[in-house]
């Protein structure tokens, strides 16, 4: 069964509402309010069989210029247009403007309902039908057919919904393989079920029992009924009109506006990056920065467009921006927005979403014009590589690039593995990091020039701790400077020895001056034997400063001639393995050994004795048991 949205939209009075009526026998004006005052106010539903093979949910939207707010909640999903015209009165402001949020929106196929003909004479109805068509030329309804109608003698409305077939069966099939997305336009409690959230499902499908998220809110629940139609049904799919039942949600929780899906799968922001189009009839240009309400799916935010490549926008004109917004939206790209003034309110614009919490592109340079072409027109290879290549040495992350690609995730996963193959991408961890390959190499390349000037910087050390070695490469998280590391490697550039990086070429070379301070400080901790010494103690031995001294010493314990214990103390190599063999020739003879015993043997301090019982236990050598050691593998 194909699923189509039908929404109506047209000028308050224009008989919208008894047309749904006349079409579906439902009068979708539920509020009492809009009963006693006889207006649509807020959405309405409804659905129309059309055929065996059809079903159409029908929107129905208010007309009053008052409420487009509430209009565009729902015009954002659907998918076919019928725009009401009532005979006697012809094209009106909200016809005006609804046809152009339709248009700004995407909508790109629909029918005029000339309404009320049993009010008009035969050639009136012919003048406005006349004028409907000149008023559609260039817009997306030129051509279009125009069905003349009376709700209430029922005239037409056969014609009409084999027109409404034909226009149906030629509307494209959403992606039910995309990811669940379900833009709340109604929040209601329901005696014995509690909070039901209904909307257009715009992509993918969703099952009873599943766990899914609202967004922004980061609220997580579980679906414990899906409805669509008014009937009960195991899951929903892309283009239906669904109604979802949550488990423990309290309704005040929920609003028009949030976003079911799936968790993780979108990322609430408050920054996008789009292609906003002024429309012709505007009542003068969009200045940059301007403060404009923000409608996209079913919320209105307000916020800023940054005009990216321009001082103000002209009407008519078409413009890439930044919109930041003053709270946070969940959205994917290729959704489409529609903006309105702030004050007075009027609609003025829209477009295309092309890019979600983007890196920020630099005003009146070129590169925004060139990145949102390339967003919008490019191949789904060049997309990515587009998203991969702004992130920089960063990378993205799986999750991070489904939720800023315009691909389902099978699509997307597909198109990496065959950019993998190609060399276009680097994958790190699985897919736990990408990498555009070239920024992949600027990291290596990096890494590079960071050692080098690491080494030019502190000549006296073999080289550089992985810590520093990860501040190398810029934005890059510990993964990629680790990759990046092993590519050096592996190309023979680099050296990873113990705890420490050097370009392979790098040794350290020491002037006349150097070598004998450094043999001073050695001969000083080999002076000290067993009792060892600290940095201070060795300096004062041999006579030197810290400035002077310092850094060699750094250089012994990292080239493995002095070891560092946790106390801080200085052991020379020569002495260490010197301890070493006695306690291993005690532990095979005696088993075990308490710390007193120890600190006798060598006739040193217990202050020196543990910290050094600890340095073997850390080398695995020995096992500590109650307060003794034995040999590690025979305790």
């Amino acid at each position: 069964m194909k699923q189509v949205v039908l929404g109506t939209a047209g000028h308050i009075d224009h008989g919208k509402t008894a047309l749904v009526k006349a079409l579906t026998g439902v009068d979708t004006d539920r509020l009492k309010e809009e009963k006693e005052r006889g207006i649509t106010i807020d959405l309405g539903f409804a659905h129309l069989p059309l055929g065996p093979d059809i079903i159409c949910g029908v929107v129905d939207v208010p007309g009053h210029e008052r409420f487009v707010k509430n209009m565009l909640a729902g015009a954002g999903g659907i998918d076919l247009v019928v725009l009401v015209v009532a005979a006697d009165e012809g094209v009106m402001p909200q016809t005006r403007e609804h046809l152009a949020i339709c248009e700004l929106l995407g909508v790109s196929r629909g029918i005029v309902a000339l309404t009320k003909v049993d009010l008009v004479e035969a050639e009136w109805l012919e003048l406005v039908a006349e004028e409907v068509g000149a008023f559609l030329e260039g817009t997306f309804l030129d051509g279009s057919p125009i069905v003349a109608v009376s709700s209430v003698t029922g005239q037409g409305l056969e014609e009409l919904i084999q027109t409404l077939t034909a226009q149906a069966e030629a509307v494209s099939a959403k992606d039910a393989s995309g990811p669940f997305r379900l833009p709340i336009d109604r929040v209601f409690t329901m005696k014995g079920f509690g909070t039901v959230v209904t909307g257009t499902c715009t992509g993918g499908r969703i099952g009873d029992g599943e766990t899914v998220e609202v967004y922004p809110r980061e609220v997580t629940t579980r679906i414990r009924g899906v409805q669509v139609h008014g009937l009960s049904v195991d899951e929903a799919l892309a283009g239906q009109r669904t109604a979802i039942n949550l488990q423990a949600v309290e309704k005040a929780a929920l609003e028009r506006g949030d976003v079911l899906a799936r968790p993780e799968s979108l990322h609430p922001t408050t920054r996008l990056v789009a292609e906003f189009s002024l429309l012709e009839d505007a009542p003068g240009p969009l200045k940059h920065r301007q403060r404009v309400r923000c409608h996209l799916g079913t919320a209105e935010v307000m916020g800023r467009l940054v005009l990216l490549e321009a001082a103000e926008v002209a009407p008519g004109q078409t413009t890439p921006v930044e919109v930041r917004l003053e709270k946070p939206v969940a959205v994917l790209p290729r959704d489409r927005y529609v903006v309105r003034t702030y004050s007075p309110i009027r609609t003025i614009g829209g477009g295309e979403i092309l890019d979600v919490d983007p890196p920020r592109l630099k005003r009146l340079s070129g590169l925004a014009s060139a990145a949102v072409e390339q967003l919008r027109a490019g191949e789904p290879g060049a997309v990515v590589a587009h998203l991969l290549e702004r992130a920089g040495t960063r990378g993205l992350s799986l999750q991070e690039l489904r939720q800023r690609s315009p691909f389902g995730h099978e699509g997307l996963e597909a198109l990496l593995e065959e950019m993998r193959r190609a060399g276009q991408v680097v994958a790190l961890d699985g897919d736990a990091r990408l990498l555009h390959a070239g920024r992949f190499r600027e990291a290596v390349e990096g890494l590079a020039k960071g050692l080098e000037a690491y080494h030019a910087a502190n000549p006296l050390k073999a080289g550089a701790s992985v810590s520093e070695v990860r501040s190398m490469v810029a934005e890059a998280d510990e993964r990629v400077a680790q990759a990046a590391l092993q590519c050096l490697v592996e190309e023979g550039r680099a050296v990873a020895e113990r705890t420490l990086v050097r370009l392979s070429g790098h040794e350290v070379t020491l002037a006349a001056d150097q070598a004998e301070r450094r043999e001073a400080l050695e001969e000083a901790a080999r002076r000290a034997g067993m009792k060892s010494a600290t940095a201070e103690e060795l300096l004062d031995t041999a006579g030197l400063s810290p400035k002077e001294g310092g850094e060699l010493i750094q250089l012994l314990v990292e080239e493995g001639t002095l070891v560092r214990l946790k106390n801080k103390h200085l052991f020379h190599r020569e002495a260490l393995a010197e301890a070493q063999e006695r306690l291993v020739a005690y532990l095979e003879e005696h088993g075990e050994m308490a710390p007193a015993q120890f600190r006798d043997m060598l006739g040193i301090t217990r202050k020196i004795a543990i910290p050094l019982l600890e340095h073997f236990d850390a080398q695995r050598l020995t096992l500590r048991v109650g307060d003794n050691r034995v040999l590690r593998g025979k305790g």
